[in-house]
């Protein structure tokens, strides 16, 4: 009979490595598509990454939201005349200079306005530019799961006993729900921070209207804080993906596989908190509120 117990036992053992590594050959599959998508998502412009969302915000912002800046602007202008000429002396000490002033705040008021767009996309273009030349630098493999590591994991499964088979399984079980979970925080970062782009960009000529008062420009300047915050966080997200590339890459030295499956959550779960705060992050370096 021993020779059947032993046979039980070795399919038991086959059977349980088998499970084992096509749970961690899914895991590693979906988390490695979710980060290598980072870079591609990251890299795309607003009117690249959805044309279709990036003409509906275009629309609105020119059809719905320009008008109001028009008003605003008008208010802010006829504000602005007013303090020019109330400025020295109530009017006693009138300089005429302020009017050709005003007339070129107008001017710049005005131009400002009508290239709200072409303005906005510059400073997207720029960043852009910085974030695809980052990821060229990007040497590291963001893959988890290399060959070289899944063999030397299934060559450890293969010297366990059947106890320590079904211990990796359950772990494996409670890992790959956490993975999934941090694989869906990573598509929310990367996606919302697009969707905040068009957000941002949708209502971009209310504020850019006060630019020309000293009393109301800070309206306009901290959008345009907050738009080169919302910019570079793309920056940021690339750093975290470069840190990570070279932190997954010392995965493969890991003789233990428990201290593999662990040091493979460490890592994703700091990826994700990473990039969780990278926006907040990008709007303490510019100040933006």
């Amino acid at each position: 009979m021993d020779w059947l117990f032993d046979g039980i036992t070795e399919w038991m053992k086959q059977f349980l490595t088998d499970g084992i590594m096509a749970s961690f050959a899914s895991i590693f599959g979906y988390v490695n598509d979710q980060v290598a998508d980072i870079a591609v998502q990251v890299g795309q412009t607003p009117e690249g990454w959805n044309s279709g969302v990036f003409s509906m915000v275009r629309n609105l912002s020119e059809t719905v939201v320009l008008p109001i800046a028009g008003m605003i602007l008008t208010f802010v202008l006829c504000y602005e005349l007013i303090q020019l000429i109330i400025e020295k002396n109530n009017l006693q000490d009138f300089d005429t200079f302020n009017i050709y002033k005003w007339i070129f705040k107008t001017f710049v008021a005005v131009y400002i306005l009508t290239n709200t767009f072409n303005i906005v996309m510059a400073v997207f273009d720029m960043a852009q530019s910085v974030i695809n030349a980052s990821a060229g630098l990007i040497t590291g493999s963001t893959d988890l799961g290399s060959p070289a590591m899944m063999t030397a994991l299934e060559a450890t499964l293969v010297d366990m006993e059947i106890g320590e088979l079904i211990g990796v399984w359950l772990q494996i079980q409670l890992i790959g729900f956490a993975m999934f979970v941090m694989s869906i925080i990573i598509f929310i970062v990367v996606v919302g921070r697009m969707l905040e782009i068009y957000l941002t960009v949708s209502v971009a000529p209310i504020p850019l209207s006060t630019m020309v008062n000293r009393e109301w420009s800070g309206v306009g300047n901290n959008y345009l804080k907050a738009l080169l915050a919302v910019a570079f966080q793309g920056f940021l997200i690339m750093v975290c993906v470069a840190i990570y590339s070279v932190l997954v890459g010392s995965i493969v030295d890991a003789a233990n596989i428990h201290i593999a499956i662990w040091t493979v959550v460490g890592y994703t779960t700091l990826l994700c908190t990473l990039l969780l705060k990278s926006g907040g992050l990008a709007k303490t370096i510019f100040l933006a509120s």
